[in-house]
């Protein structure tokens, strides 16, 4: 096997994780909680972009849900993200896992 061309290809494959980390931690997910009355947007990269609250489950009075509820939904928009970033880098390694991705 051509050593030269092993090292090659591998820069390459390094080269499109890159590009695919880079291009997910940019894009959007969205999460919800209550039934959609919280909605949460954050970045692949785990960075909270807004949170939407339906003025309906304010008027309850009970912050301690309304905070359990954000809390819901901005973990799962960070949990998509994650779940796509792995998604995406394991169709590229074959489901290998390579460290630092």
């Amino acid at each position: 096997m051509d050593m030269n061309k092993m090292l090659k290809q591998a820069q390459q494959m390094q080269n499109r994780m890159q590009k695919v980390q880079q291009e997910i931690a940019v894009k959007q997910f969205e999460g919800q909680a209550g039934g959609g009355a919280i909605k949460a947007v954050a970045t692949g990269e785990g960075s909270l972009v807004s949170i939407k609250i339906d003025p309906s489950i304010v008027k309850d009075g009970d912050v301690e849900m309304l905070e359990e509820l954000v809390v819901l939904a901005v973990g799962e928009a960070i949990e998509k993200g994650k779940a796509e970033m792995q998604a995406e880098l394991s169709k590229m390694t074959g489901g290998m896992r390579i460290p630092g991705f």
